[in-house]
């Protein structure tokens, strides 16, 4: 079996429209939540938004491509811009040995919603030829696919708000296995949408609140549900002596991954979280014992009332009395909820904090749950030593994700 490295990161947040900048804006705790600007929401009681700002696509995209593709796509190809560029791959792998496993929760939920207005007002015959290849959940795993060549494995994987951890998790597998040399991986959404937001809140899963620093409070007792976040990230994972061959700058090791399903509710976690702590569990199964103070999480922390205590049981039933010594921390409280993508952008965040040796905070914790009683890093980042990162994810349908990253032992 492969050992697995990262060597190229690309993203597109709220808090940034490149790693360097959502990274420093994750340490700093900005909050890029804000009122939506993308729809007129006086009539609904669902204000704010984790919008990307700001984002010039056509630096990757031709302008007569734009129109043929989706939102959620277009993110998904400016993130594996920036993480293809910055690993070189390019040129140092068989296209026949380059994969793509790229996700979405919703997919193409703008062109949905537009060209089904446009079948109702005006009929079948006027709803546009490309609204199903716009809007299929695979498709921004296929341009990527396009864009580089990339003629080995590939697959559009959907997990719900598991999605960009399962899609690298995944990969990471397809490498450790020898089924490719090299993978783009990760998640994209672009779901802020009257409709979208309109079906969440319906699910009672969206906060209603009235200010933007009250918005996503993970952990929290003030939380009252998730945020709707967009945005992409992308990931290079490449075989260890496929890369130190070529002299690739190397991020982290992956070192483990573990996927289990509640088989419990269609929208809440089982409470008692066997089966999420067991996800951990399998990530962290082949690595040798880290010291509980030297371990950071980036949790799912989507501050809804479920997820949170559901979390905090978890880490408790894998680590016991030594979960009060890790560090845990929800970059949601800044970016929100980018659903499909919100897996992948938050292995950037450990990935960074293990070669950093920075723990983003949760921002604007200031009422802690009693029930939450862990070290949820809040309001300011924490230097200390990191040995290794983890990332958890949940999503409807009970899908639990885990991801474990170390830097890179020689």
């Amino acid at each position: 079996m492969k050992r697995v490295v990262v060597t190229g990161m690309g993203a597109l947040t709220p808090i940034g429209n490149s790693v360097p900048e959502f990274w420093e804006n994750a340490v700093k705790g900005v909050n890029g939540i804000d009122f939506i600007t993308k729809y007129d929401t006086t009539d609904s009681k669902y204000k704010f938004a984790g919008e990307v700002k700001n984002v010039d696509l056509t630096k990757v995209i031709e302008k007569s491509q734009l129109r043929k593709m989706d939102l959620f796509t277009q993110y998904a190809l400016y993130a594996a811009d920036e993480a293809v560029k910055d690993s070189g791959i390019l040129g140092n792998v068989a296209e026949e040995r380059l994969g793509v496993y790229f996700g979405s929760g919703v997919g193409g939920f703008d062109t949905f919603t537009s060209d089904y207005d446009v079948f109702l007002e005006k009929g079948a015959r006027r709803v546009s030829p490309l609204f199903i290849p716009k809007m299929i959940c695979n498709i921004a795993a296929g341009n990527i696919a396009i864009a580089y060549k990339a003629k080995g494995v590939n697959m559009c994987v959907s997990t719900a708000c598991a999605t960009g951890a399962t899609a690298i998790g995944e990969a990471y597998r397809a490498v450790k296995y020898g089924c490719a040399d090299a993978m783009i991986c990760g998640g994209s959404e672009a779901a802020i949408n009257p409709f979208a937001i309109a079906g969440f809140g319906q699910c009672k899963a969206l906060s209603t609140a009235e200010t933007k620093d009250t918005a996503s409070v993970p952990f929290d007792k003030r939380r009252q549900g998730f945020v709707m976040g967009e945005g992409a990230a992308a990931l290079i994972l490449e075989d260890y002596d496929h890369a130190k061959a070529r002299g690739a700058k190397i991020y982290a090791e992956i070192v483990g991954y573990g996927s289990t399903c509640d088989a419990f509710h269609i929208t809440s976690p089982d409470p008692e979280a066997k089966c999420t702590a067991n996800a951990v569990r399998e990530a962290i199964k082949d690595i040798d014992k880290v010291d509980a103070e030297k371990i950071y999480i980036n949790a799912h922390g989507t501050s809804t009332h479920l997820n949170d205590l559901t979390e905090t049981k978890t880490f408790k039933n894998v680590f016991g009395d030594d979960a009060y010594k890790l560090h845990i921390s929800s970059t949601k409280s800044m970016t929100g909820h980018m659903l499909g993508a919100a897996g992948a952008i938050e292995a950037i965040a450990a990935i960074n904090a293990v070669r950093n040796n920075i723990v983003p905070p949760t921002i604007n914790l200031l009422e802690p749950d009693e029930e939450c009683d862990l070290n949820y890093t809040p309001n300011q980042a924490v230097e200390t030593e990191i040995e290794l990162a983890l990332s958890t994810n949940l999503g409807f349908g009970g899908h639990n994700a885990c991801l474990a990253f170390k830097a890179v032992e020689e």
